[in-house]
């Protein structure tokens, strides 16, 4: 983002004024944005959620199970294993949300449209090897296709997200948001043109969106938008970053935004961006996003717990990135 001389010179004064007076009351001064690896080999991570316990639950599509970690140690267990597998390198257990103590996992691209046998759709956790399928999301998208151009009429579920007693879930590939409620009953909340839709969070009754925007995927159509449950369109908040595939809260109602990175022109729909393309973004009031940290290999999930960003990743590593708050005065880095 440019700026005018001015600003520039505004703004170093207001860091040298803010780090003097951190040191005279005894604050650390800001410290910048860094990344350890936490965790390494989980099979094809996909999404995750904050768990019981302060825990982070991520998916693995690949093993179709979900594994607990230590967000402080990195400690890694199961909690839950036998879900259906993904069929065609993406997808299967998908993304993961908690209502209560309970855990409700997305799983898509399993069905015969694809070559699998299984069921698209929510699957309750019952225990760590048992589930019940509480949602046929494949059976409501075959029955209610969407109006713009598609190849996979079941979908391609992307993202799930507690909201108001059920779920809210995106559909990359239908361009919609479809609403869910715990004993089944599937409807379509709102519908986009081909914006690709991904990540999602909440605010009170406000659903914010990670667009990846159209096949490739340029910077101008990566976008965090805004909508509410009665909504007939989305109001943008930001645009500017590649390919973006999640947004969450953080501490200070702070938004961040997940870039998974440069997307190869010629690739085939659905593939992923190019490697250590990826960044952590925030998302500026002026619609603007700044990136805090860069590169990322293929990012798919992000959760914020307190000052620290958690990123999961295609490669199954979930990076830790902590130092995320913004300066004193709150604009400028």
């Amino acid at each position: 983002m440019k700026r005018s001389r001015m600003l520039t010179l505004f703004g170093a004064a207001a860091l040298i004024a803010s780090t003097t007076l951190s040191a005279a009351i005894g604050l650390p001064p800001t410290a910048t944005p860094t990344a350890t690896l936490l965790v390494t080999g989980l099979a094809s991570g996909s999404g995750s959620a904050v768990g019981p316990g302060g825990a982070l639950f991520v998916t693995e599509g690949a093993a179709g199970r979900i594994s607990r970690i230590d967000p402080r140690t990195g400690d890694v267990t199961t909690f839950a294993s036998g879900l259906p597998p993904f069929v065609v390198g993406i997808g299967g257990a998908m993304d993961i949300a908690f209502i209560g103590s309970t855990a409700y996992v997305l799983v898509t691209l399993v069905g015969p449209d694809v070559g699998g046998s299984d069921t698209v759709g929510i699957y309750r956790i019952d225990g760590p090897d048992s589930y019940t399928v509480i949602a046929d999301i494949g059976a409501f998208a075959e029955a209610n296709p969407p109006t713009t151009d598609f190849f996979i009429p079941t979908g391609v579920q992307y993202s799930i997200e507690a909201y108001r007693g059920g779920f809210l879930v995106t559909d990359g590939h239908h361009n919609r948001v479809l609403r869910l409620t715990l004993d089944g009953t599937v409807s379509e909340l709102i519908a986009f043109g081909n914006t690709v839709p991904t990540g999602l969070a909440t605010s009170g009754n406000t659903i914010y969106m990670a667009e990846a925007g159209p096949v490739p995927h340029l910077p101008e159509n990566g976008k965090v938008v805004a909508f509410g449950p009665h909504s007939s369109s989305a109001t943008e908040i930001a645009s500017g970053a590649r390919l973006l595939v999640d947004v969450e809260f953080g501490r200070g109602r702070t938004l961040y935004a997940l870039s998974q990175g440069f997307f190869m022109p010629g690739n085939p729909e659905g593939s992923p961006a190019e490697p250590n393309t990826g960044a952590l973004v925030e998302v500026n009031g002026d619609g603007t996003f700044t990136t805090l940290f860069e590169p990322l290999d293929r990012p798919t999930s992000l959760e914020v717990i307190g000052n620290t960003a958690y990123v999961v990743t295609i490669a199954g590593e979930i990076w830790k990135i902590e130092n995320l708050s913004a300066p004193p005065f709150g604009k400028s880095r």
